[in-house]
């Protein structure tokens, strides 16, 4: 189950952005946890590739993760920024995502991972 998307920006073809509302009733919260509910890591990955393998690299697929760093939760109703850069020439998609506090944006978490053909 993909989340709310709200907007989509991809000025260049390599870096798009996804602005995403994390609406309370998304599967991905469901027992995850009980106290407070957040966005799981895997659901994090999920999505990036879903968006990076639908705007920015079509013919490939998930290889192997190379890094990956949570800093803050992601929980229900926060509003976030999906940030991707693919970079061919290794491979390479670059991720993170950011959520809204007003005008500010904060980093929840990134990674890369590499794709193959």
């Amino acid at each position: 189950m993909k989340p709310h998307e709200i907007e989509r920006r991809q000025a260049q073809p390599q870096h798009a952005e996804i602005v995403i509302q994390l609406e309370p009733e998304l599967f991905w919260f469901r027992g995850h946890f009980a106290i407070q509910p957040l966005l799981p890591g895997v659901a994090q990955l999920d999505w990036a590739m879903h968006y990076a393998t639908t705007l920015l690299a079509p013919e490939h697929r998930f290889h192997s993760i190379q890094s990956v760093k949570f800093q803050a939760p992601l929980l229900p109703d926060n509003v976030v920024t999906l940030v991707l850069d693919w970079h061919e020439e290794k491979q390479q998609l670059a991720f993170s995502y950011h959520r809204h506090e007003g005008e500010a944006r904060h980093l929840c978490s990134s990674g890369k991972i590499r794709l193959c053909r």
